[in-house]
């Protein structure tokens, strides 16, 4: 009987990630505060490194075909532009926090989980669940190997692109959980929700997007994972929840530039 389903890419980046977490949380708390911060800063860096390997998609020769040469730069602009207005508008960053507020809150009395003590729930604790979840949620749903990976999985084409991103996410929720705990084991729910939608998408439509489209995507969320890495390294708390919208309207934006060549 064979193992090879729709969505078995997706299965095994779950399973990674809460293994990750598991061990990071287990390891966490016995690292001092120094090596945490040098943690979460290594990890900002390796964001930014692949922040740029997405972003490069932009000069994607697919893109540049079907929208011209001028075109992508202007195409990823106003991706951010229109998805950060209409996602400012719509609160999703507050919303998230919000609901992650809730999470936590419901944690609160079991302290080895969260870290609250006794009096009930520490602010820096929620604060720490929040920023663990959206950061690793917003790492491991936005990317090439996310969109790419799960249509494939969905197309049939094979699992193994999701399989090299289970590893690295893998390693990288043991990173991000080290520093901020069980925040960083729901985002497990995150991939399995945005990956697990992406590949029914794949298996119902099909080739869901053209490569200019997929290209344009890509560029886009490599800018969001710039913003991640800066929240990361201290530099600025962009609100990349807000901008989310940005990813819907990439191609959007693409196939309105091809319809009017």
């Amino acid at each position: 009987m064979s193992l090879d389903f729709p969505g078995l890419g997706t299965v095994i980046n779950v399973i990674t990630v809460v293994v990750g977490a598991l061990l990071g949380m287990a390891v966490g708390h016995r690292l001092p505060n120094h090596t945490r911060s040098v943690v979460t800063d290594a990890l900002g860096l390796t964001t930014l490194l692949m922040a740029g390997l997405s972003a490069v998609s932009v000069v994607d020769p697919a893109l540049k075909a079907a929208t011209g040469t001028g075109a992508p730069v202007l195409i990823v602009l106003g991706s951010l532009l229109l998805g950060g207005i209409g996602g400012s508008l719509l609160r999703i960053e507050e919303r998230l926090e919000s609901l992650a507020g809730v999470v936590q809150y419901r944690l609160a009395r079991r302290p080895a989980l969260v870290g609250a003590g006794e009096s009930g729930v520490d602010h820096a604790a929620r604060e720490r669940f929040i920023e663990g979840w959206m950061s690793a949620s917003l790492l491991f749903c936005v990317g090439p190997l996310t969109i790419l990976g799960s249509l494939s999985d969905g197309l049939g084409r094979g699992i193994e692109q999701l399989t090299l991103k289970s590893v690295l996410d893998g390693f990288a929720a043991m990173a991000f959980a080290s520093s901020f705990g069980v925040g960083v084991l729901f985002s497990a729910v995150s991939v399995a929700v945005v990956q697990g939608l992406l590949t029914l998408l794949g298996v119902l439509l099909g080739s869901l997007l053209p490569d200019a489209h997929i290209a344009a995507l890509t560029a886009t969320g490599g800018l969001m994972l710039v913003g991640i890495s800066f929240r990361l390294l201290g530099i600025k708390q962009v609100p990349v929840g807000d901008i989310l919208p940005a990813l819907i309207v990439a191609p959007l934006l693409t196939q309105l530039v091809v319809a009017l060549r």
